[in-house]
């Protein structure tokens, strides 16, 4: 297996748990995270190594990720295992599952790359790369098999895992949180994102606090490394003493917050599956951004994922240089304002994790182990 960040350490680290339930003799190497290292995986190179983003940014490592593919090639070829499973990181995992394929190695990627989304071409690609697609979202599975390439719709790994028995007031009484209304603010799971949307974050709630005093904010962050980084960020706001920093544990900040702001990604689907409300941003390299304008490469009409799977979008998002601290607080100001549309939100949202609700991991590892002929 091999991953590239945290969200695909998490999936990676519950696949291998399936798997093994299914097959107690099942052993797993690659590259993996902590998650999946604890679920029994033998790591050869940590994830962060793949944690890019964007058509600009690899740039800058291309030599060392092209080393590190050619180094398991080379490993795989000359010991084979009975089967490869790429956990997203597309931009990485194709070029090494059309690598490995073609040296008789069967291939699955699990969690489509977008291809529905941008840069269709590569449906082209992955059919050369992968013998199997693992969706997470069921139209990926009829985009797939409109040009040919193999692919199960498995549901989200993430809706198996919510607890439906939400408790707002115990998760704020765990989090500390003594306010009367709570917003989350999840500014991403990577340096680059932290680094353009942090500061807008930390001004966003600054313009709330002067709106709304009796707020309080909970930001969960993924690693020592962006929490430093985050509270240098929302010190030099000003705000300091009313954002309070915790490690990990988004999902008790999504159930605790009234209004969650994020960075778009897994954290809006995530939020979605908890009925809770939210606004989302995104910011790309300006020369990524401009590529993308230039070249049409977008081909959907939003960017938040629960927008995608709702037939009237549900969350307001602001991308590029429409995420300023003016316009976010004003979304979330008009939500904390309108108890009517957020029950309509959560109900609609309750809807969805009913729709992706399909024992995901356990799909996926059967199909996998179908596929190796170990079942």
């Amino acid at each position: 297996m091999v991953v590239g960040e945290v969200s695909g350490d998490q999936l990676g680290a519950g696949l291998i748990r399936a798997l093994k339930a299914r097959n107690p003799g099942v052993r797993v190497e690659g590259v993996a995270g902590p998650a999946m290292r604890e679920a029994g995986c033998d790591v050869w190179e940590d994830a962060d190594t793949l944690a890019v983003m964007g058509l600009v940014e690899p740039v800058k490592v291309l030599p060392r990720l092209l080393r590190l593919r050619r180094s398991l090639v080379k490993r795989w070829a000359e010991d084979p295992p009975d089967i490869f499973v790429g956990i997203d990181a597309p931009d990485f995992n194709l070029g090494l599952e059309k690598a490995l394929r073609s040296r008789g190695i069967t291939t699955v990627h699990f969690v489509s790359p977008t291809v529905w989304a941008w840069r269709q071409g590569r449906v082209r690609k992955v059919a050369k790369a992968v013998d199997l697609v693992l969706c997470i979202f069921p139209f990926e599975e009829d985009f797939y098999k409109a040009h040919d390439v193999a692919a199960e719709f498995i549901g989200h790994p993430l809706a198996d895992s919510v607890d439906t028995d939400i408790d707002s007031a115990a998760m704020r009484r765990q989090l500390g949180l003594t306010a009367p209304r709570v917003i989350a603010v999840m500014p991403g799971s990577r340096r680059n994102e932290i680094a353009r949307l942090g500061p807008v974050f930390a001004k966003a709630c600054g313009l709330l606090i002067d709106r709304y005093p009796d707020l309080q904010f909970v930001a969960p962050m993924v690693s020592p490394t962006l929490r430093e980084a985050f509270k240098v960020q929302i010190d030099a706001a000003g705000m300091g003493d009313h954002i309070k920093l915790i490690d990990g544990n988004a999902e008790a900040a999504i159930v605790a917050a009234d209004v969650v702001l994020l960075a778009s990604g897994t954290a809006s689907l995530q939020t979605a599956l908890y009925g809770r409300p939210m606004v989302a941003a995104y910011k790309l390299s300006p020369l990524t951004y401009l590529m993308h304008r230039l070249f049409k490469l977008v081909k959907v009409k939003y960017f938040a994922m629960p927008n995608l799977l709702t037939d009237e979008p549900m969350v307001p998002e602001f991308l590029q240089d429409d995420a300023t601290p003016e316009a976010l607080s004003a979304a979330i100001a008009e939500l904390l304002d309108d108890p009517e549309r957020r029950a309509v939100i959560e109900s609609r949202f309750v809807a969805l994790r009913a729709e992706l609700t399909r024992g995901a991991q356990q799909r996926a590892a059967k199909a996998i182990l179908d596929l190796a002929g170990a079942t």
